[in-house]
């Protein structure tokens, strides 16, 4: 590779040409960089200044090595702290809780407060909380940088806040720099519903709004044309939906890329036209997709999420439980204590803030969990712990996100779904369920499903690459598909094979190729689980995009690995896997020429 470049100064804001300069420190000056690569390669119109930061990335089994190396270069550099108020996502344990967590990991502690103490030198507020709307960051309105699915999905749904669905790196560069590519979600015109969702069914529980964005999700196809992500305009819902109802919908949604949504009655009208009748009328283009959630989904949801087999451990509290979930879980214990009952072997673990915990100690919840049993856990959240497999087997929770994380490559921990009241009632009496413990199912999903037909011929197609990266010419075999890839829990942190039933790729290691896809999904620390196969030597030679991916790009730009996107054709379509291919960059432009097809 020849020598690196530096981005083109575009219509900088003065203060950000002068820390691309370096005159901030080198620290400032790698985040400039980031943001002026992520500004180009979206075509941005220009920056925006951002008033707060939100930054994922903080526990061991989230970030792993790739976190650790990162942040330990980051904040032993020189002008290392952040320009605006910056917080920090949940951890994966409870420093004060470790016995009654069991966490069976060598050095987890030390190394879980290598990084917190690093992000603390970058000047962040270790408030490790995935629910900075709830107590947190005070401001609903403004321009935000955020890098939690969850906190995304409900500020911009429920609040006036904006925010993009940052990366952990993207929103850290934005945090050190006070700006960012004015892009994506800061502009009117993408924020538009493209997918109609009808409810036809009464939602009465927590879990049934949690199932239900989760089930908008699944219907997801990916053929359907979602630039930013599945925006769903929702209508039926009753007339009160509570502050965790809301919680919930939009924390499950998330798992799939949703970054906001438009509840009729419930958020700002969707910026859509009325017929002389009052009804909405589509988006320019039509719907995706008119999906109608009926009672047999929610049903059969439940059944199939419904424990098969004994239920080791209950965890509630995913995304971190808001007051109102301590008040219902404490209702709910309060009906069996008052028999006389007490939850056995500390069954039952609560995840909260600490923000909230206090509120709920003041009103006596606190105390009254305690003392029937339940394990309440400050600063993390169930899907980023690392279980004891020696005694935790089988979890249930009432919670979509956490099921979803839980039983992805990340714990692989089979988790059934059910109720706070039926989640409690399993915490007292380990009798309820029985038999033995499930495995992890199959769950190819219709996101999975590919459009791709082998190809033959010649093929070559230019593109868009980073400015901070020189002239290159690399050459490898392609490792290609039409569906996206999620990083975290999904590819394998160590060997880099890519573990998701279903996917395409499920089974193949990303190791030495040329690694094509339309762009990641999932989690938000999926940035730092590719710097970690690349510092490890098991990542790719080079990526190639189709779309934008704020969730790809960081660890390029950071890391130097050859990135390109924007193509004129659809090198996901175009290109097999096995093929060799070359990408060659000259300039602002990298040619992705077929030297070979695969058999």
């Amino acid at each position: 590779m020849k020598e690196k470049g530096c981005p083109s100064v575009m219509d900088l804001p003065s203060r950000l040409a002068s820390q691309l300069a370096g005159d901030e420190g080198k620290t400032r000056q790698k985040a400039a960089r980031l943001v002026v690569d992520l500004a180009e390669i979206a075509n941005a119109e220009g920056f925006i200044e951002v008033d707060n930061a939100h930054v994922s990335g903080v526990s061991v089994i989230t970030g792993g090595h790739g976190l650790r190396r990162f942040l330990s270069d980051l904040s032993d550099e020189s002008g290392g702290q952040v320009a605006i108020t910056t917080t920090l996502n949940s951890a994966g344990c409870d420093k004060q809780k470790m016995q009654e967590m069991d966490i069976d990991w060598p050095d987890f502690l030390e190394q879980q407060f290598e990084i917190i103490h690093a992000y603390e030198r970058l000047g962040i507020e270790a408030t490790l909380s995935c629910t900075p709307y709830d107590r947190g960051i005070e401001i609903e309105s403004g321009v935000a940088s955020w890098a939690e699915s969850n906190a995304v999905c409900f500020s911009n749904s429920w609040t006036s806040l904006i925010t993009n669905r940052e990366s952990g790196l993207s929103a850290l560069a934005t945090a050190l720099t006070g700006f960012a590519p004015k892009w994506g979600l800061h502009l009117a015109h993408n924020r538009m519903p493209n997918i109609l969702v009808n409810i036809a069914c009464e939602l009465n529980n927590l879990a049934d709004w949690s199932i239900l964005g989760d089930w908008i999700g699944k219907q997801v196809r990916p053929d359907w044309d979602l630039s930013w992500g599945p925006m769903p305009f929702i209508r039926g819902m009753p007339d009160t939906v509570s502050f965790a109802s809301k919680k919930a919908l939009t924390a499950a949604a998330a798992n799939y890329g949703c970054p906001m949504l438009w509840a009729e009655g419930h958020t700002k009208q969707p910026p859509l036209e009325q017929d002389p009748d009052g009804e909405w009328l589509p988006p320019v283009g039509g719907w995706a997709g008119i999906l109608e959630f009926t009672k047999a989904d929610l049903l059969q949801r439940y059944q199939d999420l419904a424990p098969k087999g004994q239920v080791d451990l209950v965890v509630i509290g995913c995304p971190q439980a808001s007051i109102e979930e301590i008040r219902r879980t404490a209702a709910a214990v309060r009906s069996h204590a008052e028999m006389g009952e007490k939850i056995p072997d500390n069954r039952l673990w609560l995840f909260t803030s600490g923000e909230n915990y206090q509120l709920a100690n003041d009103d006596g919840s606190i105390e009254l969990l305690e003392s029937a049993g339940v394990v309440i856990l400050q600063d993390t959240c169930p899907e980023v712990t690392p279980y004891n497999r020696e005694h935790y087997n089988h979890l249930l929770t009432n919670s979509l996100k956490a099921e979803h994380y839980l039983t992805s490559g990340l714990n692989r921990i089979p988790t059934s779904v059910m109720t706070i009241q039926d989640c409690v009632a399993h915490a007292f009496r380990p009798h309820l369920s029985a038999g033995e413990r499930p495995v992890i199912s199959a769950k190819a999903q219709p996101q999975h499903q590919s459009s791709k037909t082998h190809r033959v011929g010649n093929y070559s197609a230019e593109g868009n690459g980073l400015s901070s990266q020189g002239d290159f010419t690399i050459t490898g075999r392609a490792l290609s598909t039409d569906v996206a890839i999620t990083y975290l829990g999904y590819v394998n942190r160590d060997s880099g094979v890519i573990e998701e039933t279903g996917h395409p790729l499920d089974g193949h290691a990303i190791k030495d190729t040329i690694l094509i896809y339309p762009k990641g999904s999932g989690s938000t620390v999926a940035p730092y689980v590719l710097m970690g196969l690349i510092y490890t030597g098991n990542g790719p030679k080079g990526i190639v995009n189709r779309d934008i991916c704020s969730l790809t790009i960081p660890a390029c730009s950071l890391l130097e690995l050859p990135y390109a996107h924007g193509f004129e054709t659809d090198p996901c379509m175009e290109v097999n896997s096995g093929d060799l291919v070359e990408m060659r960059k000259v300039g602002q432009k990298v040619t992705i020429t077929v030297l070979e097809r695969a058999d």
